[in-house]
């Protein structure tokens, strides 16, 4: 019956216009478990990458039982602005954010009263929880009013002595619990920066907090890294992934019985650094620590899936797994391995090159979606409020979500005759852009905007000021055709200026 009326839901939207009409009140809303991984690759997960080196058996099994998303991307290379897409269904770049990722004392991005996804589905009669990794900023604070609190970033010099003028004592005013989530268990940026501590409906959990020193990957081996900073006396770096999975499958047992349906947001803070595989997982893969790492990932997930198979939720349970950037795989890495993280995409994560942003995209809901799919349609992580408003046929806010489409058709393995997103805007750590529609791959630079070295190169007299791919038939952006379709080169350009320039994407 379920899929019967989501079928019939989608023939009813357009593919690129959310639904106009309320969700009619005999349809059961399924829970909702959004899974995102830290800095996984594409070429990580076994299945879409026949060669990689990492057993990956639970993300196997649900691409087997699920639609895979062949072109998928996150709306930026790098962190904190993936996730503030994800929330708000709007690219980040329209913040004051825009290039490169927030710290552990940075203030919160999300503005206030801005609709997220928790907002949207708390309507809807959700409950909603938050657990894992935030980095979107809070509002701590402080111990005198009167001073600013030390925003201390990655080349910033951390002493015993530095003082960020926070009072941990105190709760943050602006984290999960404003914006939508009725519960929250977080780390407030990512596992190798500070401040080490969790938070739980905006309390320290430990508000013990001294200094620790950091760990040098140079010294401590590749992947073992994290900054010198503050941490509390109930954190320890080797029990976080498995602390917060704990967490989240608490929260969806408490949760299996009651009547009203619950949307869980995990953000897990791995495989990204430090690379800290704990017991039977260690040399589990053929990759290092890095392997190792996606490898526990890949079981955490398992963990989750099967538990809500136990709880008898299959039939009743939408299950993303999706990642927030491509792999920080160095050509020294493949070299040493033999593992390409990033399958054959170009670059890196923090990258405008595909790698930078080409990530893995699952979904199952046993009986609605179909078993084993496989989607081609560009889809973007801004896209989930946009595909939740299309699977309830519930029109999104006016000023809300201004680039997210609706993907349910898709998820469901119904083809349209044209794309469903118009074009998609890709974005570099230092703030790059490049702009996707159809076959084509459009950047006004050149160099990778990222880690990739060269990071920006200024063209030679006579040498194209930047590039132009088709993605159908070099994927890899190896044939740089710029100066041979000036009119697509002209179209894309004035595409990507019109939607910096008018503040959304989608049709408003």
């Amino acid at each position: 019956m379920r899929l019967s009326i989501c079928l019939l839901l989608s023939m009813m939207m357009s593919g690129s216009v959310l639904a106009q009409q309320k969700q009619p009140d005999n349809v059961r809303k399924p829970n909702i478990i959004y899974i995102l991984a830290d800095d996984l690759g594409y070429g990580d997960l076994h299945s879409l990458n026949p060669e990689s080196k990492i057993p990956t058996p639970n993300m196997d099994k649900m691409i087997q039982q699920g639609v895979h998303f062949t072109d998928a991307h996150s709306n930026s290379a790098v962190c904190t602005p993936t996730r503030y897409g994800i929330l708000t269904g709007r690219y980040a770049f329209r913040t004051r954010l825009k290039q490169g990722v927030l710290w552990g004392y940075s203030p919160a991005l999300i503005e206030p009263e801005r609709e997220t996804v928790a907002t949207f589905l708390k309507r809807l009669g959700y409950q909603t929880a938050c657990i894992g990794k935030w980095h979107l900023g809070l509002n701590w604070a402080k111990k005198d009013a009167s001073k600013e609190i030390a925003q201390i970033v990655s080349n910033t010099p951390v002493s015993k002595e530095t003082d960020d003028n926070v009072d941990y004592s105190k709760p943050v005013t602006d984290g999960p619990t404003q914006h939508g989530f009725d519960y929250s268990l977080i780390i407030p940026a990512s596992l190798d920066i500070s401040p080490y501590c969790y938070l739980r409906n905006g309390r320290v959990t430990n508000a013990s907090i001294k200094y620790t020193e950091g760990k040098d990957q140079e010294r401590d081996g590749r992947g073992v890294f994290w900054r010198a900073g503050k941490m509390a006396a109930d954190f320890d770096f080797n029990k976080v992934l498995p602390s917060l999975v704990d967490s989240a499958s608490n929260y969806i047992k408490t949760r299996a019985n009651k009547s009203n349906p619950f949307f869980l947001y995990l953000a897990l803070p791995s495989p990204h650094t430090p690379w800290l595989p704990t017991g039977n997982y260690n040399g589990r893969s053929k990759a290092g620590k890095y392997g190792d790492f996606v490898s526990m990932t890949d079981a955490m997930i398992g963990t989750i899936v099967q538990l809500v198979k136990q709880q008898k939720l299959e039939e009743n349970t939408l299950i993303i797994v999706a990642s927030d950037n491509g792999s920080d795989w160095r050509p020294t890495d493949i070299e040493e391995t033999g593992h390409r993280a990033n399958y054959y995409f170009k670059g890196r994560k923090a990258d405008i090159y595909e790698a930078g942003h080409r990530i893995p995209f699952i979904a199952c809901w046993k009986g609605v979606i179909p078993a084993g799919i496989t989607s081609n349609e560009v889809m973007c992580t801004t896209d989930l409020m946009g595909t939740l408003g299309g699977l309830f046929n519930t029109p999104i806010l006016k000023n809300a979500a201004e680039d997210s489409y609706n993907l349910w058709p898709a998820f469901i393995g119904s083809t349209t005759s044209s794309s469903i997103r118009e074009a998609t805007i890709h974005h570099s750590e230092k703030g790059f852009f490049s702009i996707r529609k159809g076959k084509w791959k459009y950047t006004p630079h050149l160099g990778s905007g990222g880690f990739s070295v060269p990071m920006k190169v200024i063209p030679k007299e006579g040498e194209a000021p930047g590039t132009l791919y088709n993605m159908e038939n070099d994927a890899g952006e190896k044939t740089n055709l710029y100066n041979k379709h000036s009119d697509v080169v002209k179209e894309l350009d004035d595409l990507l200026k019109d939607y910096i320039r008018k503040g959304f994407s989608r049709k408003m």
